[in-house]
């Protein structure tokens, strides 16, 4: 069985970093260039601008996918427990 806190701390951690490097690269102007070029391989013309960098809305964003992250990866892990009784 898997551990619901764990495997919820873990994806919530991952979720949380991932989006704190987004915010390293809206902060530092490399955001743009970025997600041009990543939409850009998936052929989408991108009608989105990054904005400037908000320390508040950065913390924000990071909290908040730390936290969806962890209800998501402890809600899966139960539904997996269950699912393999």
């Amino acid at each position: 069985m898997l551990d619901k806190i764990k495997v919820g701390l873990a994806l919530g951690g991952f979720l949380a970093i991932m989006h704190a490097l987004w915010a390293i690269l809206v902060a530092t102007g490399a955001a743009q260039p970025i997600m041009d070029f990543v939409l850009k391989l998936h052929m989408i013309s991108n009608p989105a601008i990054v904005t400037e960098f908000n320390l508040l809305l950065s913390l924000a964003l990071v909290v908040f996918t730390g936290a969806v992250g962890f209800v998501v990866g402890f809600v899966f892990t139960a539904v997996y427990n269950r699912a393999h009784k």
